[in-house]
């Protein structure tokens, strides 16, 4: 049997948020949970150690990225991404198929695998359902995404369908390829902003008894609305015994939407990249750093925030290292977003447990902050 599994502990009344535990080969995870981003076996600027300080249970890494630079076969050979970026703590990777169809200049798609240009080089590649599957085992995550086909906001629903048939198809490539017993393989939830589409995919990726479901394409430009709405379409069909897992998501209010349909896992690189470019999240909105008015503001970047940014360093400070270009600045503000970020998912969690979601979802709030 898969050392793999997914057990509900808790479901909250008034809506269908709910705790869980996932049992993985490298431990388990308590439901919901944010998964920092690291894409090339880093998650910017920010050690191993550092990261399980703030509570992060499951990092992401991006098997496209990884099989670039320094290569699959490089890692594999390091004893696979747990050792070579020592982490003992669960991974999951993504394929990397949405960089692949967003990121190269040239793309083509064929019925079995695309081509595509190197990000570094240049150079012409062509990667199938069964590659993506073999590079992931040389990985050795946890949880594995196959390759799928995510088309961009303002897709026709001909292309939308188009890629249901495709993405369906590869994932029934990718469930033959596998051959690690060990690793969990999502289904990644395709259909762009069409509900039949969103239903279609939903309903052929549970003929394949997968044991989780990713939700992938959304978070791409859309309102708030027309994501909660496709959310709510998608969660509503997608078994409630296995965890589902929305792809890219990374602010608050979102996570708690998302997490009052039902959804238990979420990964996304904004937290890191607008810290890294002067931003932070605090609990009443967005802070701009570099701003001249806290030139001379010896607070906290967050009152009441326990995170070792705000207990050791000013906001006067803060906007020092940033204006003068200096790389602490990138590293400050990366721990406190992802502290905030990481705490907000795992507030929820506990409300869920003490049956105060209803009050913590009403209560919480992000207004933006020049």
């Amino acid at each position: 049997m898969s050392p793999f599994s997914f057990q509900i502990t808790a479901i909250d009344e008034r809506s269908h948020a709910r705790a869980g535990v996932l049992t993985t080969p490298h431990g388990a995870v308590k439901t919901p949970v944010f998964m920092p981003v690291g894409t090339r076996a880093t998650v910017k600027t920010m050690t191993p150690e550092e990261l399980s300080g703030l509570g992060a249970q499951i990092l992401l890494a991006n098997a496209y990225h990884l099989s670039q630079r320094p290569g699959d076969d490089v890692i594999k050979a390091a004893g696979g991404l747990h050792k070579f970026m020592n982490w003992n703590r669960p991974i999951l990777t993504d394929s990397g198929g949405y960089q692949v169809f967003s990121l190269s200049s040239q793309v083509k798609v064929e019925t079995d695998g695309v081509e595509f240009q190197s990000l570094l080089d240049g150079s012409k590649h062509f990667l199938t359902p069964a590659k993506v599957i073999e590079i992931e085992e040389g990985l050795g995550a946890d949880i594995i995404m196959p390759l799928d086909h995510c088309t961009p906001f303002g897709s026709s629903r001909e292309e939308a369908s188009q890629a249901v048939e495709r993405t369906t198809a590869w994932m029934k490539a990718s469930v033959s390829a596998k051959k690690n017993g060990a690793q969990a393989l999502f289904g990644i939830v395709q259909g762009n902003f069409f509900p039949e589409l969103r239903r279609a995919s939903c309903e052929q990726l549970m003929e394949l008894s997968l044991p989780g479901y990713a939700i992938g394409g959304l978070s791409v430009g859309e309102d708030r609305a027309t994501l909660v709405e496709i959310l709510a379409e998608v969660t509503e069909i997608l078994p409630a015994e296995k965890p589902r897992y929305l792809m890219g998501l990374g602010d608050a209010s979102s996570l708690i939407e998302a997490i009052a349909l039902g959804v238990d896992m979420f990964d996304c690189a904004l937290p890191t990249r607008v810290a890294r470019n002067g931003t932070a999240f605090t609990g009443t909105g967005r802070v701009n750093i570099r701003n001249s008015r806290y030139l001379r503001d010896l607070g906290p970047l967050e009152d009441g925030c326990g995170c070792y940014t705000c207990s050791n360093y000013s906001r006067a400070y803060l906007r020092h290292l940033f204006m003068a270009k200096e790389v602490l600045g990138l590293r400050l503000l990366t721990i406190h977003n992802l502290h905030f970020i990481i705490g907000v998912v795992d507030g929820a969690r506990a409300a869920i447990e003490a049956g105060t979601f209803g009050s913590y979802r009403r209560e919480f709030g992000v207004e933006s902050e020049g």
